[in-house]
Formats: C-alpha cells, structure tokens, sequence
C-alpha cells in the first residue's frame, strides 16, 4: 500500500507518527507525500488549543478531497475527544489514542475486510529493521521516540491530560532496543517525548526513571546526539544536570512555565513559583555550558489583570530565554479554567499576545548572538537552490537554526560551522569541512 502520514501538534504527535511509519514500513508498504497517490491517509490530529483543533479538521477535509479513493484514518487527541465530530468528515476509522499503536495492523484488517486492493508500492523496500526515515517524503533527519504517554497533572487549562489519559511509561528495554535500531539506521540525533515526560518511570516504581533512562542510552547505545523534548521544571533536581556531562546530549532544555506571576500559577495549578523556576535555571546554566533554555507562555488566562500580566512580561524578560512559545489562552471545555470567572476580551489577549511576541524575538535576538564568530557542530536537515548553490538549514546541539551554503550530500551529516552572521531566521555560517 501506499501510505500518506500527517500529523499536527506537539513532539509527542510527531514520534508516534514516525512510529507508524517505520510500522508501515516494515510491512512492506511505501510512503508517499502531498501529490501522489496514496492507497491509506493517517492524520494525527491535536486539540490543545480551539486553532489545533479547527487546523484537524480542516486537514482531514483537505486530505480526503485530494485523496477521495484512500482508506482514511483520524486519531490523535481531535480525534479522542471529538470522535462523533470527527466521523461526520466521512472518515473510514476514528481511532483513539489508546488504540494508537495497532493502527498499522487495524488498516491492514480493515483493506482486507473492506475487499479493496490497493496497489503494492515498490518506492519502499521491506525490512524487518528501521529503515532512515528520512528517506521518505516530508521525513526528517532527528527521529523522535516516544517514551511516555499521558500526565497526572491537573493543569487547569490543559485538555491533554484528559485526551491523553493517565500517566504511563514504555519499558526501559524496549526504548533502548529502538534507539539502537535507529542509529543503525544511521541517525544522528534522537529526541525523546511525551506528554510529561519528566514522570518518565514512575509508573514503573522508577523515582528517578527518567535520569536512569538518558544514563543506559549513553551507556548502551552509540547515539551521537540526544535530545530530550519538554520538561516540567518539577520534575528535575541539580543532580539532574549530571547528565550533560556528557557532550553526547544537546545543550538545550524546554522547561514550560506558561506564566510568569505567581497568582497566575496558582490559578493554572501548576506546581512551580517563579522562585523556584528562576533557581532551577540558574542551576541548570551553572552546570551546562552554552545552555539553551526555551519555555511556553499563555496569554490572556482566566483572571490575569493587566499587573499580573506585567509582572508576567518582567519576569520572562529577566529569565533570557533563547526562544519563546507563546500561546493566548484557548478556552477548552473539560477543563476547570473553562469555568473560571474573569475570562479576558480577545482585544486584550491579542494585545498582550503581540507584546510578549515583541520580547521573545528580541530574547532570541540577544540569545543567538552571543555565539557569532563560534564554531560549532551543525546536523544539517533541508536544503534549498540558490542560483547554481545551495543553501543548507540545520541545529546545533543547543539548538540555535544555522544556515550556511554548501554542496550535495550534507543532509543527516554533522559538521563544524563557523558563525559569522545574523539574520531573523537564525545564524549564518561558513562549514568548516
């Protein structure tokens, strides 16, 4: 069969998508992209906010007008919460998020059921390992491994926890076993997700399962970069920070703090101050050179008076992050913000939203410049012409987006760039073969 995947939304979306793909392909089926002919179309749909979900639906629309013959597949959190929603866009399978996993064998059951013969592709050879994933249309060179679903956190705003269910973690083993497969494949970088993925072992009766994780994959595996993806500053101590002693690890850590004024937090029941984080960070900065800290920010919750948000706005400033992902506040309903009193005018959240926009590009601004005239190590993902050129993006380790020109041949590849200019994008460089 020839398979199409899209997903939406977080990192987490993005490793079970490419778990899929790696499912399909070692069935035997192909992957194919946007103007080719796909047999299955997968869509990984997200709810987080009012946008994610209205973005799902018109995606899954979109997906079954250009592929109208195709077995069509909607999981994902849009399509956990809203699975009567989601069957009125005349969709094959709604799929939950416990039932994520047994897609690959689900369709296959269902093609058979259905008498419908979808050509056997021949753009993707059969394997009974992981073939690169990168190899395939819209794929990418860090490949993303789901080691933890769901979240015990009650977060007054966040309607993942109830899409996603309680939290539990996959086996330490069988992680490992994937991280291997995929640096045989010849991966570069491997980053690790979930939706709180801090808790990472807990399940298990592992206090200090995430920390035993990151250690047995630098021990066990020969990854060459790994990443971790968000991380709830609760969940991390100094001793934590061990762990970059290895230069094996990006230099770079999401910690979420999605407001910052105390009486906000409070409201967001979220288990932090802004002490406490402010202390995290510096500890973290202390222990790991060239650190990259980005975190989430909501503007406009339930009850944040324009001191709150100012005090929010200072605190954010003083904090330096290297890159802000700012979100106004969705009102979701399941959730306890829904029904808090004082929700804010849309005129005042744009407002606040276009100011706090403002200060992340020049945080960012501040924060990549500190390395021009450096040269550090760049895995290069995409390229772009440039004349008779071309033109090359990729990451350091810390996570700064570099471009620089070079020749063929340099995507998945990690070299030496020297830094030498700014641009709103991010860096350029000079590689330094």
């Amino acid at each position: 069969m020839r398979v199409r995947l899209e997903t939406l939304g977080c990192r987490l979306n993005i490793s079970e998508i490419e778990g899929l793909a790696r499912g399909f392909i070692a069935a035997g089926h192909g992957m194919v992209g946007p103007g080719e002919t796909a047999d299955v179309c997968v869509l990984n749909t997200c709810a987080v906010t009012g946008i994610a979900a209205r973005k799902s639906r018109q995606l899954a629309r979109h997906l079954k007008r250009t592929n109208p013959s195709a077995v069509m597949v909607v999981t994902g959190c849009y399509a956990e919460l809203e699975p009567e929603q989601v069957g009125a866009l005349g969709v094959d399978m709604v799929v939950g998020n416990r039932e994520k996993d047994q897609i690959v064998e689900s369709v296959t059951q269902y093609v058979q059921r259905d008498n419908r013969q979808p050509q056997v592709s021949d753009s993707q050879p059969s394997t009974s390992d992981f073939q690169p994933h990168y190899l395939y249309p819209g794929a990418r060179t860090r490949a993303f491994v789901k080691v933890q679903d769901g979240c015990d956190n009650r977060c007054t705003f966040c309607i993942v926890t109830v899409a996603r269910g309680a939290g539990r973690s996959r086996p330490t083993d069988e992680v490992i076993a994937e991280v291997q497969g995929l640096v045989r494949a010849g991966y570069q970088e491997v980053v690790l997700s979930g939706v709180h993925l801090g808790s990472y072992g807990h399940d298990l009766g592992e206090g200090r399962g995430l920390y035993n994780l990151v250690r047995r994959l630098l021990d066990e595996s020969d990854v060459p970069r790994l990443r971790l993806s968000s991380l709830e500053p609760w969940d991390l101590d100094e001793d934590f920070f061990s762990l970059w002693e290895s230069p094996r690890i990006g230099r770079h850590l999401h910690l979420p703090l999605q407001s910052g004024c105390d009486a906000t937090l409070r409201r967001m029941a979220r288990h932090t101050t802004t002490a406490g984080f402010a202390e995290l960070v510096h500890s973290a900065r202390a222990a790991i050179p060239d650190l990259s800290v980005t975190t989430d920010i909501i503007v406009g919750f339930p009850g944040e008076n324009e001191t709150e948000f100012s005090q929010s706005l200072a605190f954010v400033e003083a904090m330096a992050f290297a890159k802000l992902h700012i979100f106004r506040y969705s009102r979701r309903e399941g959730t306890a913000a829904a029904s808090m009193p004082d929700h804010i005018s849309p005129q005042i959240v744009s407002e606040r939203s276009r100011r706090m926009h403002a200060l992340g590009a020049k945080l960012e601004r501040t924060f990549r410049r500190r390395f021009l005239g450096r040269t550090m190590d760049v895995l290069w993902e995409a390229d772009e012409p440039n004349g008779d050129s071309l033109v090359w993006s990729g990451l350091t380790g810390n996570y700064l987006r570099i471009s620089a020109p070079g020749g063929p041949g340099l995507r998945n590849v990690v070299t030496p760039v020297r830094l030498v200019a700014d641009t709103p994008g991010g860096l350029t460089g000079e590689v330094a073969l």
